[in-house]
């Protein structure tokens, strides 16, 4: 009888989603390191100003997450947050993708943002949404693509592909850190994410989907518009490869570094090919070495090393990259200062 009872109870509940408007979900990619959780804060932030109930899922690549530690600061009333754990193996994605949706789909949010690894590729979301019963519930609302604006041009064919990937279907392509970046070098990388796309046989325009106004800058009307860019239909070659064995991520635990110290060896890191192709380096370090902790926040990129203080953390550092090698990387975190 107990089990009965709730068969019938969980019946009920899907049957009052189904007869709801469908939830709207927002996809954030862009690529390892360009800014995307950073811009998921303000879009929430807004959101939440709005009136909107929000549930985010955040995807990394690898077993640690630890971009839940830096969006702790939503969670409230009116804000849930959610993880995929991994995201290397596609149908294990999916999986585990279907199963949170099912079971955020009861839950009264207007609105569900994800935020997937930078090694994602945006066919799977469509394939997924598209299943029995996610496209009774779920709708595709807004991609977006954040895109460094002093993008790295010397990716890989896979890298590549990712990007594609990530740009043909969003609605609006957005810039990150501006502010650092030339009006050449934005143009550069216009021109750059143009000549990837046509190499994947895409004719996605892309022109009208730039935005390139400073985040700090961005008023209630850009958000408006933002909240409103959809996304594009736009098709292109696939190029076939197992992320896992394209990509690699490493994981540094339980190390204390001064400050000083930890820059100086990313910095050495990413100016030798010897430790591979490294894309970004980011994570947790207790610089204080005591049991009272002092936590700074590391975010790396080969063309800028960020540092964040933060009262809480999580001892791990996580190096995504290509060809990494690991004996190398792991000697020089060994290494005092």
């Amino acid at each position: 009888m107990v089990f009965l009872f709730f068969v019938l109870a969980a019946c009920w509940n899907i049957k009052k989603v189904e007869e709801k408007e469908l939830i709207q979900i927002d996809l954030i990619t862009g690529f390892l390191g360009s800014g995307k959780t950073t811009f998921l804060k303000e879009y929430v932030g807004y959101l939440l100003s709005q009136g909107e109930k929000v549930g985010i899922i955040e995807n990394d690549f690898g077993a640690i997450n630890i971009d839940m530690l830096i969006l702790q600061d939503l969670v409230g009333e009116n804000c849930e947050l959610e993880q995929i754990v991994g995201g290397s193996v596609v149908t294990d994605w999916k999986r585990r993708f279907k199963a949170k949706l099912i079971s955020m789909a009861m839950c009264g949010y207007t609105r569900i943002l994800v935020e997937p690894s930078g090694i994602f590729d945006v066919d799977a979301f469509f394939d997924m949404l598209y299943d029995e019963p996610l496209d009774r519930w779920y709708t595709v609302g807004n991609i977006f693509a954040i895109v460094d604006a002093k993008l790295e041009k010397d990716l890989s064919r896979q890298a590549q592909y990712l990007l594609t990937s990530q740009i043909a279907k969003a609605g609006a392509i957005v810039l990150s850190r501006v502010q650092e970046a030339t009006k050449e070098e934005m143009e550069a990388t216009k021109k750059y994410i143009g000549e990837t796309l046509r190499s994947f046989h895409c004719d996605r325009e892309i022109n009208d989907a730039f935005y390139t106004k400073r985040w700090d800058e961005l008023g209630e009307k850009d958000w408006e518009k933002l909240k409103m860019v959809g996304w594009k239909r736009a098709d292109h070659e696939k190029l076939w490869f197992e992320h896992k064995d394209a990509f690699q991520s490493l994981f540094i635990l339980d190390k204390h570094f001064s400050q000083e110290h930890l820059v100086d060896i990313v910095k050495k890191i990413f100016a030798s090919d010897a430790y591979g192709n490294v894309f970004r380096v980011k994570g947790f370090v207790n610089v204080s070495g005591t049991s009272e902790p002092e936590w700074i926040e590391l975010n790396a990129t080969r063309e800028k090393v960020s540092i964040e203080h933060h009262e809480k953390g999580q001892d791990v550092i996580i190096l995504i990259g290509e060809n990494m090698n690991e004996t190398l990387i792991l000697q020089a975190f060994e290494q005092e200062s």
